[in-house]
Formats: C-alpha cells, sequence, structure tokens
C-alpha cells in the first residue's frame, strides 16, 4: 500500500467486496439447481392424478424451480388455468432469475474497472518518475528511476489480481443463475403439458 498510494487501497476495498460477494452469491446459488429428481417424480405423481401427494414431494423444496412449480400445482389444483396463470408463472420466474442475478452486475463492474484503476495508479506514478528525472536534469539515479517505475507498475499488477477472479466469479455465478432459470422453465413446462395431456408424462 505504500509503495501504491490510494490506488492500491482502493483496489484492496474492491478485492474484499468482490470476494464477500462471491461468497454471499455461492451460498445463495447453491440449492439453485436441487431437487430435480422430486420433481420428476411430482410430475408423474400429478399425471396419475395424485395431486396431493404431488405437492407433498415439491413443497420442502429450496430451489426457485420447485418454489415456482409448487405455487403451479396449488393454482391448478385451485382451478386457476389459462393465459392469466401463464402470465403469472412467467412473472415469478423472471422474479426468481432477477434474485439470483443479483450482484453479479457489480462483479462484472469490479472485473471492468479494477484493471483501469491500475492503469491509472501506473500512469500517475509514471508522471512522477519522469517529473523526478525532469528535475534533476537528466542526471537522476537510474536505480531511483527505476524503483520509481516499478511501484507505478505495482498498480496494475494488483488491478488484475483483483479484476480475476471478479470476472471468474461472475460468469460462474451467471452460468449458475441461467441454468437454474432454464430449470424453472423445463419443470413447469411440463407440468402444464401433463396437466393438459398425462400420458405426455
Amino acid at each position: 500500500m505504500g509503495a501504491g498510494g490510494i490506488i492500491i487501497v482502493v483496489l484492496g476495498l474492491l478485492s474484499a467486496l468482490s470476494l464477500t460477494l462471491i461468497l454471499v452469491k455461492i451460498v445463495q446459488l447453491l440449492p439453485a439447481r436441487s431437487g430435480a429428481a422430486q420433481r420428476e417424480q411430482a410430475i408423474s405423481l400429478w399425471a396419475k392424478g395424485e395431486k396431493d401427494q404431488a405437492q407433498d414431494v415439491v413443497k420442502n423444496g429450496k430451489s426457485p424451480a420447485d418454489r415456482v412449480m409448487i405455487y403451479a400445482m396449488k393454482s391448478l389444483a385451485g382451478g386457476f388455468t389459462g393465459s392469466t396463470l401463464h402470465s403469472e408463472l412467467l412473472r415469478r420466474g423472471n422474479e426468481e432469475f432477477a434474485r439470483m442475478n443479483s450482484l453479479i452486475r457489480v462483479l462484472e463492474l469490479i472485473a471492468m474497472i479494477s484493471p483501469l484503476l491500475g492503469l491509472l495508479g501506473t500512469v500517475m506514478g509514471m508522471i512522477q518518475s519522469f517529473q523526478a528525472l525532469e528535475m534533476a536534469e537528466g542526471a537522476a539515479n537510474a536505480s531511483i528511476l527505476a524503483g520509481g517505475i516499478w511501484q507505478a507498475l505495482l498498480t496494475t499488477a494488483v488491478g488484475l489480481l483483483v479484476a480475476i477472479p471478479a470476472a471468474v466469479g461472475a460468469t460462474l455465478l451467471s452460468a449458475r443463475a441461467e441454468s437454474a432459470a432454464q430449470m424453472i422453465e423445463n419443470s413447469v413446462g411440463r407440468l402444464m403439458l401433463v396437466e393438459e395431456d398425462p400420458n405426455a408424462a
């Protein structure tokens, strides 16, 4: 921090924020793809007309697909059908996806601005080094000049070290959220198909 100045301090804070967000999102998205076998079992039971048992199978599920699916089952069992139900299921699915995707944009922003901040620190450090060279009228010690340059380059290296985990985390977490959203669509779509044609199970 002493070598890089305020830029290193800012990058350190961004790094702490990035790692915290990654851990929070991992905990949130860990169960996002769970319960596939239970949902398949519930759909089979629903096709056989055992609707109460089907709801019991998924009612304690922790994934977004389970939450949307149990709502769909309760609605269908209560006689709520048609385009209004489809619209509500779409809204709930989008809401679940938005919740899973929350804060990932912040990680993407950190991944984008960290190298730029590092580059800014490098440019500022190089300016200071060459100012020192100018004030010495070309008689500056080469080791002192080299020391100023490596301190300047340090901020770029730190910026990259902050950006890489944030970029990897954002990509992997976003992929998991999209996969979970696909599971919502598949599960609810199959349920609606089985509701219309039980032989499609």
